[in-house]
């Protein structure tokens, strides 16, 4: 694994740890200032500040105690610039009792770009993974 690979899923760790301890200034900190956080139900949360807040009333509230999991099933890192890095992978969340949460699977894009202080994400969507044919029976 390179070096830059190693960085990127650092980070990707970081954002697992700060949402599991419930540390919503820590989860905005690895994004950059600008960053777009479009949410499984398609609402886009502009900015580090607004990914903040509203993380910090889940971590209080409805997810209080809540585990996150990063990086189930494939895992793809592709750097499209040395700067710049997409990341595809599974993951999803469980309720305080660490338990999977069936419906809670997703599939999470992340765009990495690298900055002074170090990588940021600057772009994330979380996509619930659902059956079409399931639905239409």
């Amino acid at each position: 694994m390179t070096e830059r690979k190693t960085e990127v899923l650092a980070v990707l760790s970081r954002l697992a740890d700060a949402w599991n301890d419930g540390d919503a200034a820590a989860y905005a900190r690895l994004f950059t200032e600008d960053a777009d956080y479009v949410t499984f139900f398609g609402m886009n949360m502009p900015g580090r500040e607004l990914i903040e807040s509203s993380h910090r009333a889940l971590f209080e509230g409805p997810l209080k105690g809540s585990k996150m999991v990063i990086g189930s099933g494939e895992l793809k890192v592709r750097f499209v610039r040395p700067d710049v890095a997409i990341v595809v992978s599974g993951g999803g969340s469980s309720l305080a009792d660490g338990k999977p949460e069936p419906g809670r699977e997703s599939t999470l894009t992340y765009v990495l770009v690298e900055e002074p202080e170090g990588w940021r994400v600057a772009s994330f969507q979380n996509t619930r993974v659902s059956d079409p044919a399931a639905s239409a029976a």
